[in-house]
């Protein structure tokens, strides 16, 4: 019973850091599934958000503008890996270590050579907080992040629905098909890293807001939550028919899912130290899924 009673207390927090994390999986969802690109630049673009945000808000600066501006940095640092592969040659998972690399000495910066930055909901005007999580008011955070998602999930929707849209849509499918039908696929990888890690930088300021604080490494392992995420709303949501805005919808469960099962194995009394093999196992299994479906299914059919 007291297992039962923790774990719906913990609840409303998961499901918090699940839709904040989802935007993130968004942004994630663009380079991995639309572009087919394989972008590691959102370990360090994560932190770039959180840390122009918190940075900019311990500065007086209102807390829409500072997601904005970590919105629009984030968008910087998916333009240079973008250039680094398209300008340079250099293939996509070294360009976005590069940069991701680049982004440690450039986040310490903004930081002000601190490893971390508190920004305390008591000094300062936050639009989200995890301490008002459990609370049955405007303050709870929840609210604000369904409204945000719902209003990216259109916007995206509708930007994928215009002529440079689909025109990134088929640079992700065949590069040299697209080429063939005079599109620069150059043109859209750019686009596409530009708006992928401006929302995971959005995301990062949303975080580290709700964290209370900023730390240089909190984009730790973001690529492996973001792809977590991808993949989990893929396989639970499968059988489910739907439009290019429900796969974006599918996306922000799949992390949803994440934490809520991270949460029950927590729940259990496993070790917070072993956060990480915790996280690669979920995937693990998610990811094994469809593979032991497609191996079992075709031969009880067969019987």
């Amino acid at each position: 019973m007291d297992f039962f009673v923790s774990l719906l207390y913990s609840l409303p927090g998961a499901i918090s850091q699940g839709l904040i994390w989802g935007i993130m999986a968004l942004g994630l969802f663009i380079t991995f599934r639309i572009l087919n690109v394989s972008d590691l630049t959102v370990d360090g673009s994560l932190a770039t958000g959180g840390a122009v945000c918190v940075v900019m808000i311990r500065a007086g600066f209102n807390p829409w503008i500072s997601i904005l501006c970590a919105f629009l940095v984030g968008g910087v640092a998916g333009l240079v890996t973008a250039s680094l592969q398209t300008k340079c040659g250099i293939p996509a998972i070294l360009a976005g270590i590069l940069t991701q690399l680049a982004l440690y000495s450039v986040n310490l910066r903004i930081m002000g050579g601190k490893s971390n930055q508190p920004v305390s909901v008591d000094k300062y005007k936050l639009l989200v907080s995890q301490r008002y999580v459990r609370e049955l008011s405007l303050r709870n955070p929840i609210p604000l992040v369904v409204i945000f998602i719902a209003v990216l999930i259109g916007v995206l929707y509708w930007f994928f629905g215009t002529e440079k849209g689909c025109s990134m849509r088929a640079t992700g499918v065949n590069k040299q098909m697209a080429r063939a039908q005079g599109i620069n696929p150059d043109n859209d990888i750019i686009l596409g890293l530009i708006i992928s890690n401006g929302l995971v930088a959005l995301s990062g300021a949303l975080l580290a807001q709700f964290q209370g604080a900023v730390d240089v490494n909190m984009g730790r392992g973001a690529i492996v939550i973001g792809l977590a995420a991808v993949i989990i709303g893929e396989v639970c949501l499968k059988k489910i028919k739907g439009n290019f805005a429900f796969k974006l919808f599918a996306v922000v469960f799949g992390a949803i899912i994440y934490y809520l099962v991270l949460q029950v194995t927590l729940q259990l009394g496993l070790n917070t130290n072993d956060l990480k093999l915790i996280s690669a196992l979920i995937v693990a299994l998610f990811l094994a899924v469809p593979y032991w479906k497609g191996r079992v299914l075709p031969k009880k059919g067969g019987v």
